[in-house]
């Protein structure tokens, strides 16, 4: 069975109190950062800007899709556990598991890292425990997800309670799913609504029994833009995400991109402006490379070299806040 989450239901009213609010990190989070005593001088200068929500997708693999192999070449002979699959992505929509989500970060930060989506799909029906041929699932999601920690933090939980194995495969987006399209997933979890789209329009997603559509997003929090304390550029000054972007480029202040392909790295193509023409291509760039640095990398390995850079970079909030918690560590 499945239902929309709604504000009123009493079943998720305790454990979402907090996902409702739905903006940043409290006065209180944000002292209890401050109390690790971190030297991590990367700070948040824009964040809460309508254009950085960063929206978090399940989608179950189509056993019967057009599977390839790196080279384009058809693959016929892929496994996909579909029991697995169905058992993992019921339990994270189901009371126990969003509402584990939606607490996770409280203890540290005093407030969560993940809030719920109004409208997301929750499954109230029974979840079947693993046999010998479904025990164990293979997961592939975005590094944002995994260097967060919620997926370390909630997933023992599910795996005691029903005897499965999560194999999680992380990195950007765009390599998550082609993960997927190669046939070593079972399901993705990932954050890049066009490429979502484009996976089930090319048949690789299916509609699990009991829910509408193949992409079941549940989850979000938002971009943030952060950048060296001094702020060179005074990003913080901007009115908007685009304004900050644009004076990162007028003033020709290091950015660390992400360059992989990723939902991070799909959010900050959108935020440059147009008449600079930075896509994915190398080429779109090759005038901008005394700034602009595509890592092709995930995205603790980038702040990383935004910290010792003194560079601006967009990341997600759970990110990076576990990055300052960590002392500039990540994994």
């Amino acid at each position: 069975m499945m239902k929309t989450w709604k504000k009123g239901m009493a079943v998720l009213m305790a454990a979402l109190m907090m996902a409702g609010l739905g903006c940043g990190v409290t006065a209180y989070a944000e002292a209890a950062a401050a109390d690790t005593a971190s030297t991590v001088d990367l700070t948040i200068l824009k964040e809460a800007d309508d254009s950085m929500k960063n929206t978090y997708t399940l989608l179950a693999v189509n056993p019967e899709a057009p599977f390839t192999d790196e080279n384009g070449n058809p693959v016929n002979d892929v496994a996909v556990n579909t029991a697995g699959a169905d058992a993992l992505i019921e339990w994270l929509l189901s009371a126990e598991g969003i509402g584990l989500a939606a607490e996770y970060g409280k203890e540290t930060y005093g407030d969560t890292l993940f809030y719920v989506l109004e409208g997301a799909p929750i499954y109230e029906g029974e979840i079947a425990a693993a046999t010998d041929e479904t025990r164990t699932i293979r997961l592939s999601t975005t590094t944002s997800v995994n260097d967060s920690g919620l997926l370390g933090s909630i997933l023992p939980v599910f795996e005691e309670k029903y005897g499965y194995t999560v194999e999680i495969q992380s990195a950007g987006t765009g390599k998550a799913i082609a993960a997927a399209q190669y046939g070593n997933a079972d399901l993705i979890l990932v954050h890049a609504k066009a490429k979502e789209e484009e996976f089930v329009e090319k048949g690789f997603a299916r509609v699990l029994e009991g829910f509408e559509a193949e992409r079941m997003s549940f989850l979000y929090n938002f971009f943030v833009l952060c950048g060296p304390s001094e702020d060179p550029a005074k990003v913080a000054e901007c009115e908007t995400a685009a304004d900050a972007f644009a004076a990162i480029a007028e003033g020709k202040q290091p950015f660390i991109s992400r360059g992989d392909g990723s939902g991070t790295h799909t959010k900050e193509l959108s935020l440059w402006p147009k008449e600079l023409g930075i896509t994915e291509e190398a080429a779109s760039f090759e005038g901008y490379t005394d700034w602009y640095i595509s890592a092709n990398a995930g995205m603790g390995a980038c702040l990383v070299m935004a910290e010792e850079m003194g560079a601006y970079i967009l990341t997600d909030k759970a990110t990076y806040l576990t990055f300052v918690v960590n002392n500039g560590v990540i994994g």
